[in-house]
């Protein structure tokens, strides 16, 4: 599912045109982006939490020569999915569908 399939689906089930659930998501897109850039960590209980992580500066190899390159230090957003995400998901593994 791509942005503009989201907009879609939440206009549907929100009886709102298309113009107004796309304003919705892209503001609920930038604040969450905001947040994040400002170290926030965001918890929506039963579905997740999103926080900025911090990585050291490490030396890595490239692939094709061998050769140590430096990485430099970063942040990273990351998603941890909650319980009740997770029991869905694994509602419908694998293992049922084949």
């Amino acid at each position: 599912m791509n942005k503009t399939d989201f907009i879609n689906i939440v206009a549907d089930k929100a009886n709102i045109t298309k113009r107004q659930s796309e304003d919705v998501i892209n503001i609920v897109f930038e604040t969450l982006t905001e947040a994040l850039v400002d170290g926030e960590k965001l918890v929506f209980s039963g579905f997740g939490t999103f926080e900025v992580v911090d990585r050291a500066e490490r030396v890595g190899r490239n692939p094709q020569t061998g050769e140590e390159i430096k990485i430099p230090a970063s942040r990273n957003a990351t998603f941890k999915p909650g319980k009740q995400l997770k029991d869905l998901l694994n509602e419908y593994s694998l293992s049922s569908i084949f």
